[in-house]
């Protein structure tokens, strides 16, 4: 059987005007161009660690299982 991939779908709340290129950099490997833009990625250890580093721009809209 194959097994459905655990998801998770965030948004850019915030703009990456002010932010360091590091943090616009990651932004940018999340796939986030625009503020209020949505993007539903597989929900990995590395994209954990994606969104714990910008969690101040971004928030978490929903987990699915």
């Amino acid at each position: 059987m194959a097994q459905s991939k655990k998801m998770i779908t965030i948004r850019l709340k915030r703009g990456t005007i002010s932010c360091n290129p590091d943090q616009r950099a990651t932004v940018c490997g999340l796939g986030l161009k625009r503020r209020h833009q949505e993007r539903t990625l597989e929900n990995t250890p590395s994209v954990r660690g994606m969104i714990k580093k910008v969690l101040h721009l971004v928030e978490v809209v929903s987990e699915t299982r």
